[in-house]
């Protein structure tokens, strides 16, 4: 697998989130950059594309729906792949992500196995 996909840039307001899914995804090889928002992540992306964002919704400065729509605008609409993490449970949120080009959905609390599963789901892993 090339350098590229097995990048991944975790972006939350929770440095506690964040330290959480880097242990995960570093232990399964991945290199990890953090963001703690989305406009930061947006810099990030412009810097070096990631093989795939994991993304938190509620986020000050620029939430998870601005940023994801930012990223397609710039980068297309399936690269990179993009996870949505969050405590937002309702159809009408995971209805908003997919329809805005998210690949997948992960609700918090979550752990590895669920990280892993959806990773594997949308060919990461």
């Amino acid at each position: 697998m090339n350098e590229a996909v097995r990048t991944c840039l975790v972006v939350d307001d929770s440095r506690v989130v964040r330290k959480v899914a880097r242990r995960i995804l570093e232990g399964c090889g991945f290199n990890v950059e953090e963001a703690e928002d989305g406009s930061v992540a947006l810099v990030c992306c412009r810097r070096h594309l990631p093989g795939c964002v994991l993304l938190d919704w509620n986020m000050p400065v620029m939430n998870g729906i601005e940023f994801l729509k930012a990223l397609r605008r710039e980068f297309g609409p399936d690269r990179p792949p993009v996870l949505f993490c969050t405590t937002e449970n309702d159809i009408s949120f995971i209805e908003q992500a997919i329809a805005f080009g998210a690949q997948e959905f992960i609700m918090k609390p979550f752990d590895e196995a669920i990280l892993l599963g959806k990773l594997e789901q949308v060919g990461l892993l």
